[in-house]
């Protein structure tokens, strides 16, 4: 499979596409085929050298995804080979290919394209993070959201 790599530490040119061994996805995990990824501050400061990946995640840039599951771990319960996915990512997104844990993996909204879907898990998970955990909205309170 073909992802973007870092060649070293710096700005936008840095930036290769390089031929890669495909991920191999552990007995909890989904294997994506990526139709789109999406750019966050995260991948801009790990380019430049100054965020590494967590231990054991993908070495290639990219928080999240959206695509086609391709193939299920053994463990897997939740998705079957030809589901629409988007994915919060610990790295992989800039690939062809990316081992998702099943936990991380959302169905890509009806009506919703595969590129305004890879943008989606991020956005969901720090507003639901944000409004429900830190906040603690609760039933029968009001949240206000401006647009």
């Amino acid at each position: 499979m073909k992802a973007v790599v870092i060649t070293s530490p710096g700005g936008p040119e840095v930036l290769q596409l390089h031929q890669v061994d495909d991920p191999q996805i552990k007995d909890d995990e989904v294997l994506i085929k990526v139709a789109a990824t999406a750019i966050n501050r995260a991948d801009t400061i790990q380019r430049q050298g100054k965020y590494p990946p967590p231990k054991g995640a993908s070495e290639y840039l990219g928080l999240e995804c959206s695509g086609t599951v391709e193939a299920v771990g053994s463990r897997v319960s939740r998705w079957k080979i030809g589901d629409q996915v988007c994915a919060l990512l610990s790295g992989g997104g800039y690939a062809e290919k990316v081992a998702v844990p099943e936990a991380q993996v959302l169905p890509v909204p009806q009506g919703i394209s595969f590129t305004d879907a890879a943008a989606f898990p991020e956005v969901a998970c720090t507003v639901w993070s944000t409004i429900f955990m830190t906040s603690r909205l609760s039933p029968g309170e009001t949240l206000l959201v401006n647009v």
